[in-house]
């Protein structure tokens, strides 16, 4: 995050009036994240909520690897006791910790949002200079693996002991997936107005640029008012009228999200890894194999 953080400096995009209000929007940002106060506040949250969240709503009620039913009642073994009091309260602190930090990164991206930051239109990024902001999702690919795993375990258990399909759960994988994106990828959209300011900004600037050169064009190559022993072949007056024309295409062709659709892919398709193995549940890998190579061949 922070060579992503970096480059707002080393691109110019904040420029130096507003530096040291930017260094400031950073180190608030870092006193937060590194609150000893939220961690015990994520504690608590854990020892209450997040146990009852799991032992009420999460947990079968049914003979399960870490608990079996006596006397009508679920009967946690030793390793669920393990499970349930260490292994569960340590991830849900971890993953709240995560959520937490995402919190602080939204916040962050929104004041600096709010600078007077120095945006490029005809940038190649299509996104006025701000496109590196979608690295920032290589950052969270930890985040998406875990909760895909959480997401495969969960089903998992439910078609090992509920009798339930991968099918079964189609909504559930779909919502994870707009959920993770959303979280992961939705704090960049802080900045679509300043991006849509900059679109509109630039369409009119360039307009303006480009209406006295094509009208000497116009009149120059096609109202008889080029010398007769100059040729249009060759001359440099058709390439800048091209630049001209790809300048303003790219900034027509701006994305309203520091992010492209490649990264949106990528980011799913990290979500959805751990959940892939799923699919054995329904058919094996001998079938999968011989469709293959029936494919290939």
């Amino acid at each position: 995050m922070r060579l992503i953080v970096r480059q707002f400096v080393e691109r110019g995009i904040v420029l130096r009036q507003t530096r040291s209000e930017f260094e400031t929007i950073i180190s608030s940002a870092m006193r937060i994240r590194n609150s000893m106060v939220i961690e015990v506040l994520l504690i608590i949250l854990v020892w209450t909520g997040g146990h009852y969240l799991w032992s009420s709503q999460m947990a079968l009620e049914t003979v399960t690897w870490f608990a079996g039913i006596k006397d009508g009642q679920q009967r946690l073994s030793p390793a669920g006791y393990w499970y349930a009091y260490v292994s569960i309260p340590v991830f849900q602190f971890l993953l709240l910790r995560w959520y937490f930090r995402i919190v602080v990164w939204t916040r962050f991206l929104w004041q600096v949002s709010r600078l007077n930051l120095h945006l490029v239109p005809t940038h190649p990024d299509r996104a006025a200079g701000l496109g590196f902001l979608g690295g920032s999702a290589a950052a969270f690919m930890p985040l998406l693996l875990s909760q895909g795993t959480l997401l495969a375990g969960m089903i998992a258990v439910r078609i090992f002991y509920a009798g339930e399909t991968l099918l079964d759960f189609k909504p559930e994988i779909v919502a994870a997936v707009v959920f993770l994106l959303l979280l992961v990828l939705g704090p960049l959209c802080v900045f679509s107005p300043c991006l849509a300011q900059a679109k509109r900004q630039g369409l009119l600037e360039y307009g303006a640029l480009a209406s006295p050169y094509v009208d000497e064009f116009d009149q120059k190559w096609l109202r008889g008012g080029a010398p007769i022993d100059e040729q249009l072949v060759g001359s440099g007056a058709i390439q800048s009228l091209n630049d001209l024309a790809g300048s303003f295409e790219v900034v027509r062709s701006m994305r309203p999200f520091p992010f492209s659709k490649t990264v949106m892919l990528q980011t799913a398709i990290t979500i959805l890894l751990p959940i892939l193995p799923l699919a054995l549940t329904m058919i094996s890998l001998e079938d999968i194999v011989k469709q293959l190579l029936g494919i290939l061949l």
